[in-house]
């Protein structure tokens, strides 16, 4: 049986590990498709919908673990992978019925270190 080769155009990947830094600008350029209104937009969005959530898992609701996983997927897309990484504790710490604060204090100071990142990326520091 013949060998047929084929050509395919390369493309690169994504990294294995996150970019230095809050906010893995080439993850959310990636993301975004290298729109900058979109990447302006959704930066905007995060840091008031992490803000918000938060808020809302300070009380610690019935539906916090929700609240966790809602903001671990949100992180992840716009490449806040520090945040993403203390939402993915703190709702494993709540689905396994271990004491939170500690986790919910770690997701805060990933949370403001992000919305600071992302008031420098918006021009607005």
């Amino acid at each position: 049986m013949p060998l047929h080769l084929e050509r395919v155009e390369w493309t690169q990947s994504p990294p294995l590990a996150p970019g230095d830094g809050p906010i893995d600008v080439d993850h959310l350029r990636r993301m975004t498709l290298g729109d900058l209104a979109l990447e302006r937009e959704v930066l905007a969005m995060f840091s008031t919908q992490s803000a918000r959530i938060l808020g809302e898992l300070a009380a610690l609701p019935q539906e916090a673990p929700t609240h966790a996983h809602t903001l671990k997927g949100s992180a992840r897309a716009i490449g806040a992978f520090g945040v993403a990484e203390a939402a993915a504790n703190l709702e494993t710490a709540l689905t396994g019925g271990s004491d939170p604060a500690q986790l919910l204090a770690a997701l805060g100071a990933a949370i403001a270190e992000a919305r600071t990142a992302i008031e420098l990326i918006l021009g607005r520091s």
